[in-house]
């Protein structure tokens, strides 16, 4: 009995049969996968004030290199002071002099001998005005950083505080854009029921029509308003400025400081103002410095160890290889053709130039003191009017709807009262950042921030 062989078709088809099995799985696996409950969202990160102002400080870069300023600059103080010690070396040296022929004695008329070792602790210290007037411009420049860290500090808590808030209030007029469209909306249904009874006309359907459509692009401007505000805050805490994050807010307005009371903190604690006195103090530094090149400098070196033509403590004739040896120099300065003068001139004209930055410093504060608190004092008597017209003006739209329900207001009365309180609600979002705002920028200049 003859065995055919298989044909083409039943080849292909025994072939494929694997990869059909394989394909189906892999489907399989697929179905299942999609089945699966997608992954829950991430739970937006709670963030208060104080822990917005923390996550900025270290995400700003500005205040990052004020904080960098600030600490460089105490390190110079630690150098400068350093200066004025002495200092200690470990000195080795071995020098070979080529000798004349047939001789002991060195070609070169500095050499000592053929063969020099020197192995010698060797102390060197330097007295003058100068490395106490760098002391001093080192103190003073690190009072100026220190000041204009704090500068940094209180901008940054001034810009986190005007964002947050900024963002609290474009939250809350999404909530009542939110709010005005389903009124709206509502309104629309009424009109419609109302010309269905022929108790009003086509036009009162058309104009909450008119509306409705209003509101509806007011809710896309918020929704784009508040998205933008959030991300211009993200940026300042996360690294993804995308992270989901909540405001925790606290909506108690706290107390403002008396005008006699903001002048006394501005005095003790204002840090333009001592950044200006600190840039005085280094203007004063810089002009003794100048100075200093008049005086005499002392410079004191010693010096123990070996100097000898061996490297031993004793010579071949056992005397001691081992000694010290002490030098004081004074440097007294004679002519440097006027050079000195001109430092000092040059010294004396821009600290006159930091005085008048100081005397304006002092102005601009007396002048920020008042035009802060008083924006802030106006903010803030403002509030409880602005919270006393939202009030009214739900009282006004409740009581218009009910008249216009009856048949005794026009829809034109519905609509500016639909209007007014959306607008008073608005008004209040605003005046609630101007106070945060203006609270911020009056505790930046008394230092009570």
């Amino acid at each position: 009995m003859t065995t055919q062989p298989c044909s083409g078709a039943s080849r292909r088809t025994v072939g494929y049969a694997p990869f059909t099995g394989v394909l189906a799985l892999l489907l399989l696996a697929a179905a299942r996968g999609s089945a699966q409950a997608p992954p829950e969202p991430e739970k937006p990160v709670a963030i208060t004030l104080d822990e917005a102002f923390k996550r900025a400080q270290a995400n700003e870069p500005s205040f990052a290199a004020a904080y960098a300023d600030s600490r460089s600059a105490g390190i110079d103080r630690s150098i400068a002071a350093a200066a004025l010690l002495p200092t200690v070396g470990y000195h080795n040296q071995a020098v070979y002099t080529q000798t004349n022929r047939g001789q002991t004695t060195p070609r070169f008329i500095a050499s000592n001998a053929s063969h020099e070792y020197t192995s010698q602790a060797v102390i060197n210290e330097t007295l003058g005005l100068g490395q106490v007037a760098d002391v001093l411009h080192a103190n003073a420049a690190a009072a100026r950083a220190a000041a204009e860290l704090e500068i940094a500090r209180r901008g940054l808590k001034s810009t986190v505080t005007s964002l947050y808030y900024g963002l609290a209030a474009a939250d809350s007029k999404l909530a009542v854009a939110s709010r005005a469209r389903a009124e709206a909306v509502d309104f629309t249904s009424l009109t419609g029921k109302r010309e269905q009874a022929r108790e009003a006309a086509h036009a009162d359907v058309v104009k909450a029509q008119l509306v409705e459509q209003q509101r509806e692009r007011d809710l896309g401007d918020a929704q784009v308003a508040a998205e933008k505000a959030r991300l211009e805050l993200a940026v300042l805490l996360f690294p993804d400025p995308r992270t989901p994050f909540a405001l925790v807010t606290d909506d108690t307005a706290p107390a403002l400081p008396t005008h006699a009371e903001a002048e006394q903190a501005a005095a003790r604690g204002n840090p333009e103002l001592k950044s200006a006195l600190a840039s005085l103090a280094v203007s004063n530094a810089d002009v003794l410095s100048a100075r200093a090149a008049y005086l005499p400098t002392l410079s004191f070196n010693g010096s123990y160890g070996i100097d000898a033509p061996q490297f031993a403590v004793n010579a071949p004739d056992h005397s001691r290889n081992l000694g010290y040896a002490a030098g004081v120099t004074l440097d007294i300065p004679v002519w440097d053709w006027l050079s000195t003068e001109h430092k000092v001139r040059q010294s004396v004209i821009r600290r006159d130039a930091v005085r008048v930055a100081l005397t304006a410093a002092q102005r601009h504060l007396i002048a920020r003191i008042d035009e802060a608190w008083s924006e802030a004092a106006a903010a803030r008597d403002q509030l409880a009017s602005l919270d006393a017209s939202v009030a009214t003006a739900a009282e006004s739209l409740r009581l218009t709807r009910l008249r216009y329900t009856e048949g005794e207001a026009t829809v034109l009365e519905v609509v500016d009262a639909q209007s007014a309180f959306v607008g008073a609600e608005n008004a209040r979002e605003d005046g609630r950042v101007r106070y945060q705002s203006a609270r911020a920028d009056l505790e930046s200049i008394t230092g009570t921030l």
